[in-house]
């Protein structure tokens, strides 16, 4: 009897997103992340059921998904794999900004592909000596003819392995330009990188670009722009995208600590009766869902267009990264020895967790802005 597989069913909210998760993620999370990748199996459930860039508009071949929602589907995903929550993550700040800023010649050709999983986006910001900071970028964007020549480094490019479309931002003679970069462009070099401390199954890469030839539709936004709205806009994202993966860890510490709790048992008494294990619990539903609000109102800020939404985006990502690293902590406590071996989720929680206080701008710059904000607001 020959079987034959079928397809997931579309992902629409959180309710779906979560029993997508059990079914096709959770299983198997752990095997991802000790063989260093996604397999191709998975991406593949992942585009059939429309998540790859479900808020794209119906016309590019997305849902017309809202930001809350997908903050939602996100979280959910990051509960069960943070590595596939990054692959997503880096791929919506690549369809959203083709949409975003994109002509209608480059959203033509891209959006639909992007939409389907066709073809899969990477962002590359990060260079070997420089992150998150513009003013440190040394890859270069020459104009020549009426087109451009591209030549640097980028490091730590999550999905580099397996992109199919770089978002790559270089320095012109006058700016920051951003840059569509398909993969196969003569010139581009990936070297994978492997064995991180987290989100290991990321597929994250070095990609060198040698006397890249772009034509003049490689630049997405006008030049001169890309610095200020293009870069802002798609950090934004993706900082709103990692804000919800770690509720989603959050939210898996607690559900493996309280499963684990309920079953061990330490002096004839279940380790769930014990009042110490209770008060770690009762923190981690509190967080996850302090962290939860926090997200949802910054999707809603953005939903409705407000500015607002740059700064409570910040705050969500700053305090639900900084719960996901304590309570992955405690989970491991709470698991004893166990949590320490690779038997238990809650082992490579631990190391996802202190990933999300680095990437998409470091804690320590979250802290910095926010309290300008607030010195701001105080003086005004």
């Amino acid at each position: 009897m020959t079987l034959i597989a079928t397809a997931p069913p579309r992902v629409v909210d959180r309710r779906s997103a979560r029993a997508f998760v059990d079914t096709h993620v959770v299983p198997y999370a752990d095997d991802y992340d000790r063989s260093g990748r996604v397999p191709e199996d998975l991406l593949r459930q992942v585009a059939a059921a429309g998540l790859w860039a479900p808020f794209l508009p119906p016309e590019s071949g997305g849902a017309g998904m809202d930001l809350v929602t997908l903050g939602e589907v996100h979280e959910e995903v990051g509960r069960g794999c943070s590595s596939l929550r990054s692959l997503l993550t880096v791929h919506t700040m690549v369809a959203w900004t083709v949409q975003r800023w994109g002509t209608p010649a480059q959203r033509e050709r891209w959006a639909p592909a992007l939409a389907a999983g066709d073809a899969l986006g990477a962002f590359c910001l990060s260079e070997p000596g420089a992150g998150s900071d513009t003013a440190g970028i040394t890859t270069t964007a020459a104009a020549r003819g009426d087109g451009w020549v591209l030549n640097g480094v980028k490091k730590w490019t999550t999905g580099g392995q397996r992109a199919d479309l770089f978002l790559v931002f270089a320095r012109t003679a006058t700016s920051i330009g951003a840059f569509l970069v398909p993969r196969e462009a003569p010139g581009v070099e990936v070297r994978p990188i492997d064995d991180m401390l987290g989100t290991r199954a990321s597929m994250l890469a070095e990609i060198s670009f040698r006397d890249v030839a772009l034509g003049p539709d490689a630049l997405l936004g006008p030049s001169g722009f890309t610095a200020g709205m293009v870069l802002t806009g798609t950090l934004d994202l993706g900082r709103y995208s990692v804000a919800a993966g770690s509720v989603g860890i959050v939210q898996a510490c607690l559900e493996a600590s309280a499963a684990y709790a309920a079953e061990r048992r330490v002096g004839g008494k279940a380790l769930a009766e014990l009042p110490l294990i209770q008060a770690k619990l009762s923190d981690m539903v509190t967080d996850a869902r302090a962290a939860r609000l926090l997200l949802a109102e910054a999707g809603r800020l953005k939903d409705a267009g407000e500015s607002g939404t740059l700064m409570a985006t910040w705050i969500a990502k700053y305090f639900a990264s900084t719960a996901a690293v304590r309570h992955a902590a405690e989970a491991v406590q709470i698991h004893g020895a166990n949590g320490c071996s690779p038997d238990y989720p809650v082992a490579r929680l631990y190391r996802d967790a202190k990933v999300m206080e680095i990437i998409e701008g470091s804690n320590e710059i979250q802290r910095i802005t926010i309290a300008g904000q607030a010195e701001r607001e105080t003086t005004s």
